[in-house]
């Protein structure tokens, strides 16, 4: 089979790969919608590592069943399916003590792309298919099911981590796809003044369609300041980091009032450290400010919840996709276009016709 694969750091092509091999558990797919992600371009050209030699590339896919495993009891082959980004294994110790996306050690639920092949090819295999597909419900929009894979559940899960509540101030830093999806997880979750920090007029626009109530520009002043103005100087009581450098983590740890969450959802990459100054940092570790950050919860329920959000009309994630594009050849145009990010663009998807 034909599979986009990342030949070593910067160097991408296609490549003949054996037909995927289908466990007792498993599931093989042919993809029938993907979309390239900012994750698919931090693995192609910004990481490095033997275990990537010729790794197919890609994590956010519909897909349609070719082949199950004789232990498969819930799907079939002909089935459409949404492929969360993250499948955890489910058969390590660790999944009765850790959250299931982390079960066997860091990255372990996020095998695509990372210990295992992704979906950038003609088919691919997706482990303990029973509890990582979810079915595509009759009538649901390739462009909307798709943001279920990675972008919902990973904004999502901000705004989760942050423990947002009825009338919290949260800021979210970066209106990206990830970040958009931020916004609207934390005006579900309860959220009252919802700070959204971001220059580009498309996606300033989206992020007031999903609640932003105010929106903040590094062109107009410091960031941190106009923050704190926002909130008569108490700061927010949680903060999402979806974009922006190093230095975004410090301010936005700086802006959150005492007992408040940050949280990280961004990947940083180019820098051998991350440090805090002296004031940022004196401030949060006396003031009982809560760090953290994580994968994205992935598996069959997590998919199908989020996927009722979109049914029942709680949110549009289609509004991300900015760019279309179709059949297989076109996956390097497409990933191309999420590594250079011109201005008009959110997300990309590939119809695979």
């Amino acid at each position: 089979m034909k599979a986009y694969v990342r030949h070593e750091m910067g160097v991408l092509g296609w490549m003949e790969k054996p037909d995927p091999v289908c466990g007792k558990d498993e599931a093989v797919c042919r993809p029938i919608a993907l979309c390239p992600c900012s994750s698919d371009v931090h693995t192609a050209w910004e990481m490095d590592g033997a275990w990537l030699k010729d790794i197919t590339l890609g994590h956010e896919s519909i897909g349609e069943i070719v082949e199950v495993g004789e232990e498969v009891k819930d799907f079939k082959v002909g089935d459409k399916v949404i492929v969360p980004c993250t499948t955890p294994t489910y058969k390590h110790p660790d999944f009765q003590d850790t959250p299931d996306e982390d079960a066997g050690g860091q990255f372990q639920g996020i095998c695509f792309s990372n210990y295992s092949d992704g979906t950038m090819a003609e088919k691919y295999v997706v482990r303990s298919a029973d509890l990582n597909l979810c079915k595509l419900p009759e009538g649901l929009a390739l462009d909307k099911a798709i943001m279920v894979t990675d972008m919902m559940t990973t904004g999502f899960h901000g705004a989760e981590l942050c423990e947002v509540k009825f009338g919290d101030t949260v800021v979210v830093f970066g209106i990206g796809p990830v970040g958009l999806m931020a916004v609207a997880g934390a005006k579900l979750m309860g959220a009252g003044k919802l700070i959204a920090i971001g220059t580009r007029p498309n996606c300033v626009a989206i992020a007031k369609e999903y609640g932003a109530t105010d929106i903040v520009s590094y062109k107009e002043g410091d960031i941190c300041e106009q923050i704190m103005k926002l909130t008569d100087g108490r700061g927010a009581d949680a903060a999402i980091v979806a974009g922006g450098s190093a230095e975004t983590l410090g301010q936005a740890y700086s802006i959150v009032r005492c007992g408040g969450h940050m949280t990280n959802l961004n990947v940083i990459t180019g820098v051998n450290e991350i440090t805090f100054s002296y004031l940022q940092s004196a401030a949060g570790f006396m003031g009982h400010k809560t760090i953290n950050g994580g994968l994205c919860p992935g598996g069959r329920r997590r998919a199908e919840r989020l996927t009722s959000m979109i049914l029942a009309g709680r949110v549009d994630p289609s509004r991300l996709v900015t760019h279309t594009f179709h059949g297989l050849d076109s996956i390097p145009e497409a990933l191309q276009l999420m590594k250079d990010k011109p201005k008009d663009l959110i997300k990309p998807i590939v119809y695979i016709d």
